[in-house]
């Protein structure tokens, strides 16, 4: 496109000259090549369109978005910007063409279009028009000249040029001199293209007239409007100097080779003047510009000319100097030197990457492009060229293409669990002496693919629980590993539904989904249930997901939870059981036995008993292993009716549980010497503080009473139980215990011999209805401390004690 200056505040009426040139090579890799040309005008506002690089090059705007297009160039800066909505190409910044491309006359910006999924790439190319937006400068305000006054027409004197940063038309056209008194202005162009502006003189000088001229000297562009800049000649009148300088050669060559350091002597200009004297004197200066001027400097008197500033073949292959010599009259004459700049191997290649992944899969396809690389010397011939190889022992290959461009590409199968990631290093050397090379590391992640189920670190597991446990409570942790990464590898476990004792397991116990945690949902006892298994499934987090599975056993352990329960004897809420001793009871009688069992297991079980209280503890002993009430002595006359023992049963738990049992015990030969000790067991401190004297009498009244008419109630009520024995046996309560012989290994709890006890009580203390029975050699008495009657049973009945429907029997 090329803009018109006198229309820039007006829409822009563009004339693009667009060239497309698309060319398609088949690479190794399928990518497709393509070069296309836009040409714009310098100075264009930002967001300008430059051209539809989607229409020019037959792309949908889908594929521009989908293959992440962008623009790639060799530096980072960046003028042209793509819209992939739109797929055009806009200006992104202002674009200086005389900033970038200093003094080249063409100026282009070179840049690669970079398309993914597959990889594309195509080659633009944008010529940046210049615009007449720069003036003709002179490097100085004025040029003074001494001009003898002898000399004669059509003396030519050279003036400055004017430096135009524009070109072609747009860069200085003509020069104007004014006045035209006795100069006029004339352009003379060289054999290679370049202008001279001369000054001639046109008549002569009058010193005696005019000592010094003031001249304007004007130079003008031809763009549209047209600018100029100006500089003033300051000529002064000399006396005759008729012999201007010489140069031996209209031409001078000298070849240099780049990074020469400073002073280094480039070559020598030669001129001469026939003048003698200081007419005769050459003084020599170089009439380029800055930039040159920079870079070299001539002694004014000998004409050596040497190096100040650096030289590089890559910005500049050779450099035409003008010299101008001058004598100390003003006469001059010019002459040029072409310096020719010799490449040396100084510049490592470049490497650029053009595109590259990052991540590639695990069942990445062989031959896969990894990355493309653009690799470039900067010098030339073999310093120029460039071979490229990576690191060996890697799943990864480098193929090169046409001009310089090489992709990295997949040349076997890849495991990420085998290895997750690959430092890739390229390395490109030159074929300078010596050689040059430039290398880049690329880190290449291997991404999961789900080909790894998760396995359990065990084949199956096997968990303690003690009974009584908190619901909630944690038992156990599985654990499963996944050899793939990330969301693959995220391993969740799962309760598999089964029954445990006609219940789902899930009632039991549950299983956190992240940690493999497995939780008591509640309480567990050993008693109901002492062990049970379940599955547990390990799944992964995959697409599809894999899956392990593992059995979990949990094994309930018992705890101290149960104290000992008494059996025997039953302890009851309103009547008294005794247990009869007679007075001939020799050391060691069996008085009773205390029967009790406990629901734990193992050494919770263990019972041990221990005489806790007694009314003569010299008297009785218990066993502490079986329970067994026996008599430590003699039992005699002064020992108490009525005896009571406290039994404290123990088991083997930590920390203990225990029980008490109250036993009475009746030291007596016949039940009415011991019937009145116990009829206040339980009643002793029922009376009330508030009786007075008359309820006191009353009861010596009754007691008085009752012990006139027991015998006869006793009399009357055994004939009354003969009549009928059978009706009572049936109705009275009978304890509803009949103990088995129970015993372990340490003997806790055991009866080793087969006791006998027959106990009867009735079920109304009011109604004072009692039987009574023998065992072998052993009495017991029941008695309701209430009853009011008399005794109904005397020892020596036996042959109602020897009928075959006993009340209860322990064996």
């Amino acid at each position: 496109m090329e803009y018109n200056k006198t229309e820039e505040k007006n829409k822009p009426d563009r004339t693009m000259a667009r060239q497309v040139l698309l060319f398609f090579s088949l690479l190794s890799l399928c990518s497709v090549r393509a070069q296309i040309s836009y040409s714009i005008p310098e100075e264009m506002a930002k967001g300008s369109l430059v051209g539809n690089i989607a229409h020019d090059l037959g792309l949908d705007l889908k594929r521009l978005t989908s293959g992440k297009a962008r623009i790639y160039t060799k530096n980072s800066q960046e003028h042209i910007e793509l819209s992939r909505e739109r797929g055009v190409l806009l200006v992104k910044e202002r674009i200086d063409r005389e900033a970038l491309c200093t003094e080249m006359t063409l100026c282009a910006l070179h840049f690669q279009i970079i398309l993914e999924n597959p990889m594309e790439f195509y080659t633009v190319t944008v010529q940046i028009t210049d615009i007449n937006d720069n003036p003709p400068t002179f490097e100085k305000g004025e040029m003074k000249f001494q001009i003898s006054e002898s000399a004669v027409s059509g003396a030519k004197f050279v003036l400055e040029r004017a430096v135009d940063r524009d070109v072609g038309k747009n860069g200085v056209q003509r020069y104007e001199l004014k006045p035209t008194d006795h100069f006029s202005m004339k352009l003379h162009s060289d054999a290679d293209g370049n202008q001279k502006v001369e000054m001639i003189l046109q008549k002569p000088l009058d010193r005696e007239k005019n000592d010094q001229l003031h001249l304007v000297l004007t130079a003008v562009d031809g763009g549209d409007p047209q600018m100029s800049g100006t500089m003033q000649i300051i000529i002064t009148v000399l006396d005759v100097n008729d012999n201007a300088p010489v140069f031996t050669q209209r031409t001078y060559k000298a070849t240099i080779t780049e990074n020469s350091p400073t002073g280094t002597i480039v070559a020598t200009v030669t001129a001469s003047d026939a003048d003698q004297g200081s007419n005769g004197k050459i003084t020599y200066l170089i009439t380029d510009t800055l930039n040159v001027r920079k870079i070299f400097d001539i002694n004014e008197e000998n004409g050596e000319i040497s190096l100040i500033g650096p030289v590089d073949f890559e910005k500049s292959r050779f450099f035409q100097i003008n010299i101008l010599a001058t004598d100390d009259g003003g006469l001059t004459d010019s002459c040029k030197l072409v310096v020719d700049v010799q490449d040396i191997n100084d510049n490592k290649p470049e490497m650029n990457i053009m595109s590259k992944s990052n991540i590639i899969s695990e069942d990445a396809k062989i031959n896969t492009v990894v990355t493309m690389i653009n690799i470039e010397d900067q010098d030339s011939g073999e310093n120029g060229h460039v071979n490229c190889f990576t690191n060996e022992n890697t799943p990864f290959v480098l193929k090169t293409s046409t001009n310089n461009f090489y992709s990295l590409v997949t040349d076997s199968e890849l495991d990420r669990e085998r290895s997750s990631e690959y430092n890739i290093t390229v390395t490109c050397s030159d074929e300078g002496v010596p050689s040059l090379s430039s290398s880049v590391t690329l880190t290449l992640q291997i991404s999961d693919v789900n080909d790894n189920a998760p396995v359990f670190d065990k084949s199956s597991y096997e968990a303690y629980i003690v009974e009584n446990n908190t619901p909630g409570l944690s038992i156990f942790t599985v654990k499963a590993t996944d050899a793939d990464w990330n969301q693959n590898a995220r391993v969740s476990y799962i309760l598999e539904d089964s029954s445990v004792n006609g219940v789902s397991v899930s009632s039991y116990v549950s299983v956190s989904a992240d940690s493999g945690v497995i939780h008591a949902v509640r309480s567990l006892d050993y008693e109901q249930i002492k062990d049970f298994k379940f599955r547990v499934k390990a799944q992964d987090g995959g697409s599809p997901p894999l899956s392990s599975n593992v059995t979990v056993k949990i094994v309930i352990q018992d705890q101290n939870d149960n104290a000992p329960q008494v059996l025997y004897p039953v302890q009851t809420g309103g009547s008294v059981v005794a247990e009869m001793v007679p007075r001939s009871a020799d050391v060691g009688y069996l008085v009773t036995k205390v029967v009790a069992v406990d629901v734990d297991s193992g050494q919770n079980a263990w019972l041990s008993y221990k005489l806790q209280k007694a009314t003569d503890r010299a008297l009785f002993e218990v066993g502490l292993q079986n329970g067994e009430i026996r008599t430590i002595r003699q039992v005699t006359d002064k020992d108490a009716v009525k005896q009571r023992l406290t039994v404290f049963v123990e088991d083997n738990g930590q920390p203990s549980r225990s029980a008490t049992v109250i036993v009475n015990v009746a030291v007596a030969d016949s039940y009415p010497e011991v019937l009145s000790e116990f009829t206040d067991f339980t009643h002793d401190k029922e009376y009330n503080d508030n009786l007075t004297f008359y309820l006191v009498l009353a009861l010596a009244v009754v007691s008085f009473l009752f012990i006139t008419c027991l015998v006869v109630i006793i009399s009357v009520k055994i004939y009354r139980w003969r009549q009928s024995r059978i009706l009572y046996h049936s109705s009275l309560p009978v304890i509803p215990y009949c103990p088995p012989r129970y015993s372990d290994t340490l003997g806790t709890g055991t009866l080793p011999h087969v006791y006998n006890y027959k106990v009867c009580r009735t079920s109304d203390s009011r109604k004072s209805d009692c039987k009574f029975g023998t065992a072998g050699s052993q009495n017991v008495l029941i008695m309701d401390p209430s009853s009011t009657g008399t005794m109904q049973g005397i020892q020596n009945e036996k042959n109602i004690l020897d009928e075959p429907d006993s009340p209860l029997e322990v064996s």
